[in-house]
């Protein structure tokens, strides 16, 4: 072989091994988008939020609660950001809420991380409520908990027949945090103060009617609804309550079902308007009925304490600000983080969870 031939050879060669690593920085690329528990993406006039650990229900971690608070901060001074929209991967879940079992963990090894997540997670929050552009979530599947959390302060919040809203955490040794105690009791009648002490599933349209959601769209259609909001062109408020409105007029799903609670909302605000838990379960045993015994029996099996921080909680949380009931959630989290009952509650749920 010439010395040309060789230079071509080692050319060849050269080329083939810059398309090699090339395209195992592709691989690399596609994994690591693929393992990231959250994916931010600019997408046409919006950023989008997903998060991503279907495996998981979308549950959230304080690395995705840094990364979306920094995002959304960047968004929000972004001229060309228009909108946000927070979704879920998978068709379970939006978010089934905080990790508690790490939380739980993290009791003997590192109460730092305790301290981190829950002020972290409340300052999220806030900035969710406060943002400078619209913010939509797409609520589809299981939202509890910390899910509540980054999507119920946002302007818009999109249910379809596959939700399901709770507030679980009576049964887990806490209290519905997140902004509960701001959101609960401005909800109709005695509403929030059920929910809360019983963790009451409210699915489907009924989240809507709740007042949790603020549309309800087909969950065929969602895929439609977020291309169409992508595709808006310097957005005002107004026309992205336009398009969401749109879509929500059109959905006929149970649109002629009564809301579940609705015979019951009347006894509901009467045994809930008590200022104990006492109070209330003495309320309920008194009434007799099939749903009040029904209740009775779920509450007996919430923790004691927890019911008790949670009534006083929502009763404080009625007459102050977000920022002041995020404050005071903050506080009474750690106060129960070092207590036995979450510990205890974490331990039950994985056992007969698994």
């Amino acid at each position: 072989m010439g010395l040309q031939g060789l230079c071509r050879l080692m050319s060849r060669f050269n080329s083939y091994k810059r398309t090699n690593i090339i395209l195992q920085h592709l691989k690399m690329s596609n994994h690591t988008d693929a393992a990231a528990e959250v994916l931010l993406e600019r997408k046409g006039c919006a950023g989008v939020i997903t998060l991503n650990r279907p495996r998981f229900l979308n549950t959230l971690t304080l690395g995705m609660i840094r990364q979306i608070y920094a995002q959304l901060k960047k968004w929000e001074q972004d001229p060309k950001t228009f909108l946000i929209i927070i979704k879920g991967a998978g068709e379970k879940a939006f978010c089934a809420g905080g990790d508690i079992r790490a939380l739980s963990e993290a009791r003997n090894t590192n109460q730092k991380m305790l301290q981190d997540l829950f002020r972290e997670e409340y300052i999220l929050n806030n900035a969710i409520d406060s943002c400078q552009k619209p913010y939509i979530a797409l609520i589809h599947g299981i939202t509890m908990g910390g899910g509540v959390g980054v999507s119920v302060h946002g302007q818009f919040r999109v249910a379809t027949e596959k939700s399901v809203f709770a507030m679980p955490e009576t049964a887990i040794g806490l209290f519905p945090d997140v902004g509960g105690g701001y959101f609960l009791p401005r909800l109709q009648g005695k509403l929030g103060y059920f929910l809360a002490l019983t963790g009451f599933r409210l699915k489907g349209r009924d989240v809507y009617t709740a007042g949790i959601a603020t549309h309800f769209v087909d969950f065929e259609k969602l895929g439609m609804l977020e291309e169409d909001l992508l595709a808006l062109k310097s957005p005002s408020k107004e026309n992205i309550a336009d398009v969401l409105e749109t879509y929500h007029a059109k959905s006929k799903t149970d649109q002629d079902k009564p809301f579940i609670l609705e015979e019951h909302m009347d006894k509901i605000n009467s045994w809930f308007s008590a200022n104990t838990v006492e109070q209330i379960v003495d309320n309920l045993q008194q009434d007799g009925s099939s749903f009040a015994l029904e209740q009775l029996k779920v509450i007996k099996k919430m923790s004691p304490t927890s019911l008790k921080i949670t009534l006083r909680q929502l009763m404080e949380g009625s007459s102050k600000t977000l920022p002041e009931v995020l404050i005071m959630e903050y506080r009474l989290s750690q106060a129960c983080m070092k207590g036995h009952d979450f510990h205890e509650g974490v331990r039950a749920d994985t056992k007969t969870t698994r």
